[in-house]
């Protein structure tokens, strides 16, 4: 692989070894550009890497993949070398002929009861057809070639093992070679296993379906959750929309799918009302659970905005607010998606409630609300209302990443 155009370095909290790692990173590719992604430390880790001759990107903490992902926009076009904050030892020997090449680290240091890495080997034998020892290390280079197929990258901590299934999945050849490289270990205590159960929920969710937001983060959808334990309307909503979230087109609106013909926004406009029609047995059922999937949908185009509309309309419904609380937080700081997936199956489940709790003329009366939203949302983006509208806009930005 020829010399890299620069090296990433993904950091948080390594105030007292990013100085010594970026030193020897100039050392061994003295003409590559040097930037550290510095995922929202709370130390000196930006002053003490700048300090060392790097370009920081600081950022706020949202994860590895992701800060890798955002300072990967700031490098120029050409190879990549991706490299952890505490790394001792020599990567030069990582530009071989491989499209992407992995180190493997010659000793182990420290680790768990290797429940994490083994999973790793295992989904990418099952995705990617590949046999690696050290799947998680996150020291590897990239072509250039390699660098357009991984990234946007997966986020928090799956990042290296998605990278790895796109890049073979794209037909790039992957090697690892051995090295004599040393890091800080993860002992046996408190810290090393949550820190390795967070990898393992990390990569699980970087290997199931992902989306690009409207940052250009590649993030896990996790909406499928909200039909655990729910009614099997809600469940189906659910399926219909991760459909949709796997397959859709570039089409938007209601306009453009029956302009296209067979979608899966077809399937949505078809596929919704009906569940909500067998589950009713209301043609009112049917209007209210298909336009309030729809209203959530339109209102999930920014971090948290489809789950703070739910939980401000579960509040006179009476609809349950457990797993929309425990998701907002994910969703705000850009470490999850909802996906069509969660917010047809959440404004599904508002309409749902809505049958049971309003009278006949409050039904209508609801429908012919939601349509109008409908509407005003195929000539407008309710995002640009919202964020023009003096306190929604307020309420919209509360809590969301910068």
């Amino acid at each position: 692989m020829a010399e890299p155009v620069a090296v990433l370095v993904a950091a948080r909290d390594e105030e007292g070894r990013i100085g010594a790692t970026v030193a020897s990173l100039r050392e061994a590719f003295p003409g590559a550009e040097l930037i550290v992604a510095d995922d929202g430390s709370g130390d000196a880790t930006a002053a003490e890497a700048e300090a060392a001759g790097a370009r920081v990107v600081r950022l706020p903490h949202r994860g590895k993949g992701q800060a890798l992902t955002l300072a990967e926009r700031q490098a120029p076009q050409g190879p990549l070398v991706l490299c952890d904050a505490d790394l001792r030892g020599d990567l030069r020997p990582l530009l071989g002929t491989a499209d992407v090449t992995v180190a493997a680290f010659a000793e182990r240091e420290g680790g768990g009861f290797g429940i994490a890495k083994a999973t790793a080997r295992l989904l990418i034998r099952v995705l990617a057809g590949l046999e690696l020892r050290e799947p998680l290390s996150g020291q590897r280079s990239l072509s250039a070639e390699a660098r357009a197929a991984v990234f946007p990258l997966a986020a928090g901590f799956g990042c290296e093992v998605r990278a790895t299934v796109d890049a073979a999945r794209a037909g790039l050849r992957v090697e690892e070679i051995e090295l004599p490289l040393g890091h800080r270990a993860t002992g046996r205590d408190a810290c090393g296993f949550l820190h390795r159960g967070r990898q393992l929920v990390d990569l699980l969710l970087a290997c199931g379906p992902s989306a690009v937001n409207h940052r250009g983060l590649r993030l896990p959808l996790v909406g499928w959750a909200v039909a655990a334990r729910r009614s099997p309307a809600v469940a189906a909503v659910t399926a219909i929309g991760l459909a949709d979230d796997l397959w859709s087109g570039p089409e938007r609106g209601f306009a453009a799918h029956l302009r296209s013909g067979r979608t899966t926004g077809i399937l949505k406009l078809v596929g919704i009302p009906l569940v909500g029609l067998l589950a009713t047995r209301r043609v009112s059922g049917a209007l209210l659970v298909g336009l309030a999937a729809n209203a959530l949908n339109q209102l999930d185009t920014r971090p948290g905005r489809a789950l703070k509309g739910y939980l401000l309309a579960s509040i006179p419904l009476g609809a349950p607010k457990g797993a929309a609380v425990l998701l907002l937080s994910y969703d705000l700081r850009e470490m999850a998606m909802l996906g069509d997936g969660g917010s047809n199956a959440l404004g599904a489940l508002l309409g749902l409630k809505s049958v049971s709790r309003l009278t006949d003329r409050g039904r209508w009366i609801a429908i012919g609300a939601l349509a109008g939203l409908t509407l005003a949302g195929e000539r407008t983006s309710l995002g640009d209302v919202i964020e023009r509208t003096p306190g929604l806009r307020e309420l919209d930005s509360l809590g969301r990443q910068p």
